[in-house]
């Protein structure tokens, strides 16, 4: 199993500034943001085993952090 922290700049590397870029100006997209980082550091937490978690707790915050990031890569895209 990967330990990787899954960061946004390390899921979207080639949109690095476009995220800093939205971060500043739409208030949504950071608010999504502030979600996807709440919930990585959780899922992250829990794989390194500073934290217990039921393995179905930990599908289900995987399954948020994906659709969290889905839609913070369609915004990317489509201001991109």
């Amino acid at each position: 199993m990967s330990h990787r922290t899954h960061e946004l700049h390390d899921e979207f590397p080639d949109a690095i500034e476009k995220i800093r870029e939205l971060k500043a100006n739409d208030a949504h997209f950071t608010r999504l943001a502030d979600r996807y980082d709440g919930v990585n550091q959780v899922i992250h937490r829990i794989e390194i085993g500073a934290d217990a978690a039921s393995d179905e707790r930990t599908e289900i915050l995987k399954k948020q952090r994906l659709s969290l990031l889905d839609d913070l890569a369609g915004i990317i895209n489509a201001r991109g």
